[in-house]
């Protein structure tokens, strides 16, 4: 793929997190359905904030662009809304500005191959920053460590057992890549709303990638029975049939506590990486007038 400029890059990254929450996915934020401490309007003005990180995307490092768009939601946000997009979106983004011709999982894998223990301290900056819940402590390269002597793919890699976000470092954004995109792009042509392709993505994560966030919270056994409600779901037909969204709405209502324990967080941001893809490599970011009309 040819490089995209910033502007296109900031574009496709807010987009990709505006089409992601606009989405009534089970369990998560979304127009209709809030938690007590996080809103809507919340995700959407993160949306916003992290454009002017992303612009610049291409020429800085990738520690750089993840403490900046921390630091400038954080102006507006006072609540984690977004860490686990901006990391995973940070070397997409850079990547998307470099071009490859082999595609951008080519050029992903370079940029993470690039990393640096510089990228360490920043990264480990804006996790404090954020203040993530469930994040527990570990015993090498706990994020309270005030300097890394770790690359980031070589910390990632002690984390991917636990973080999903972090795997993807490590596999070259496999998830994405590989289930996330091709489920989005496959859902899409066969004709479906944007809106129900993106669900439908969601339910596939989910079903075959136990949400790690919902596992550090409440522990693996809970994501992974969490996982089988999901492939009930989409074996009922998820948001494309009138019984799989009878399931869907019932797994909603199953995900949804006080105090967020079954948030399938994670997956939404898997989800909003892979739509990055979807309008940057898929090609629709110059269709993105197609998208909303059908939806």
């Amino acid at each position: 793929m040819s490089p995209l400029d910033g502007i296109e890059i900031a574009w496709a990254t807010q987009m990709a997190c505006l089409f992601e929450v606009n989405a009534e996915k089970p369990g998560n934020v979304s127009r209709r359905a809030e938690f007590h401490d996080t809103r809507f309007e919340d995700f959407v003005t993160s949306a916003v904030a992290i454009g002017p990180a992303f612009q610049d995307a291409a020429l800085a490092t990738v520690g750089e662009t993840v403490l900046r768009a921390v630091r400038d939601t954080r102006r507006f946000v006072c609540t984690n809304t977004n860490l686990g997009i901006i990391l995973l979106l940070a070397p997409l983004a850079k990547a998307a500005g470099v071009g490859a011709g082999e595609g951008l999982r080519v050029a992903v894998a370079e940029v993470l191959a690039g990393l640096t223990a510089a990228d360490s301290d920043k990264v480990y900056t804006a996790i404090r920053l954020a203040a993530p819940s469930g994040l527990g402590t570990v015993e090498r390269y706990d994020v309270s460590a005030d300097t890394v002597d770790a690359t980031l793919l070589h910390a990632m890699a002690l984390a991917q057992d636990r973080d999903s976000v972090a795997r993807e470092f490590v596999t070259q954004f496999e998830i994405t890549f590989g289930l996330g995109y091709e489920t989005l792009r496959r859902t899409w042509e066969e004709g479906c709303t944007f809106s129900d392709a993106i669900v439908h993505t969601f339910l596939t994560v989910l079903a075959e990638v136990p949400d790690t966030l919902i596992a550090r919270k409440g522990g693996r056994a809970t994501a992974e029975a969490i996982s089988r409600r999901a492939e009930d779901v989409l074996a009922a037909g998820g948001s494309l049939s009138s019984r799989g969204r009878e399931e869907l709405l019932r797994l909603d209502r199953e995900l949804r506590d006080d105090s967020h324990r079954l948030n399938p967080g994670t997956t939404a941001d898997l989800v909003a990486a892979s739509i990055f893809v979807f309008l940057t490599e898929g090609g629709m970011l110059g269709n993105v007038s197609d998208l909303v009309a059908r939806r």
